[in-house]
């Protein structure tokens, strides 16, 4: 197997937690705790979980787009939490982010044009007036007419404003891009046809994405591979087919069977998540989802589970005494 484009190990994101009379540090929030996964060229990690476990934040981790407490990230060989700020620079080429929000994440006072020039502007690619025309080519891929071009971000729908920001996103040719939430803001007429480009996109280019949602459906429909996050750490990752048709952690079974069926006859077997998400500056001694768990075990309080493979020749793993 070649080597994965995009290798992440141990990553933990802490925010400090200050206070007193001398705000001295009291604890951490720990957002993301010692997450590690890789996504191959060319494939879709999915990365669902409840708000609040830490997905966005991982994903702006690895972009540095957020401070890291600790970990490695390497992208296509390249070790990017070293970088020095101009080397970064450089980097950002290779990777870049589709926003959650069509609506915060563009300028409200540049043109279509500009949005999508900025990035070649910022990084001197090619002539000037060939950049007017990769502008163009642009438009075109992602589904917007070239008459658009000068026209004001408020002018446009909330679909037509993602694909403004997906086309920023291209105008590098980047190799990598963390899709945050992506289609979570947008009508489910119009969730369809952004996912549907996302798809295409990748299949013309061969780029990697990260796709991040608390819709596991839009998940199953997008994705080579699946991580589940649960308070700050993955419990579970397989390939999407597996995932979805033998899920083995207690809070992925919950999160299947909390998705809408088609045939309302059809019987589930229901399992129930009481309580709320421990806290993330005070987490519990063993598994962190034990206080939630319908089977949690005596170990379960006592000891945390490791992540890891079904058996020896599985890429299914998780982190789950059970197992």
């Amino acid at each position: 197997m070649e080597e994965p484009l995009v290798q992440v190990k141990n990553l933990k994101t802490y925010y400090p937690i200050k206070g007193g009379l001398l705000n001295r540090r009291m604890g951490d929030v720990r957002a993301v705790n010692g997450v590690s996964l890789d996504i191959q060229a060319g494939q879709t990690f999915g990365l669902v979980g409840e708000s609040g476990c830490g997905k966005s934040t991982f994903g702006r981790s690895i972009l540095r787009l957020q401070n890291v407490t600790s970990g490695e990230v390497r992208i296509d060989g390249q070790d990017i939490l070293s970088l020095n700020r101009e080397a970064l620079v450089k980097a950002r080429a290779d990777m870049q982010i589709i926003f959650q929000d069509p609506y915060g994440s563009l300028n409200p006072r540049m043109t279509v044009r500009q949005i999508i020039r900025e990035p070649l502007d910022t990084h001197e690619v090619g002539e000037k007036a060939d950049r007017d025309a990769e502008v163009m080519r642009l438009l075109e891929i992602c589904g917007l007419r070239k008459s658009v071009a000068d026209r004001y971000p408020h002018e446009f729908s909330g679909g037509q404003r993602q694909r403004i920001g997906i086309a920023r996103a291209l105008a590098l040719k980047p190799k990598f891009i963390v899709a945050d939430e992506p289609v979570s803001a947008l009508d489910v007429s119009v969730q369809s046809q952004v996912l549907n480009l996302i798809s295409d996109l990748q299949a013309e280019f061969g780029i990697s994405f990260l796709f991040i949602s608390h819709d596991l459906a839009v998940v199953q429909h997008i994705s080579h591979e699946v991580g589940v996050m649960y308070f700050g750490e993955l419990v579970e990752r397989a390939s999407a087919e597996e995932l979805y048709s033998s899920p083995k952690h207690p809070y992925t079974q919950a999160l299947l069977e909390a998705i809408p069926q088609p045939l309302p006859g059809r019987e589930k077997k229901k399992i129930s998540i009481t309580g709320d998400i421990p806290s993330h500056h005070d987490p519990p001694k063993g598994c962190p989802f034990q206080p939630r768990c319908p089977v949690a075990m005596p170990q379960c309080a006592e000891h945390k589970p490791p992540l890891k493979p079904l058996d020896t020749f599985s890429r299914h793993q998780v982190s789950c005494w059970l197992y």
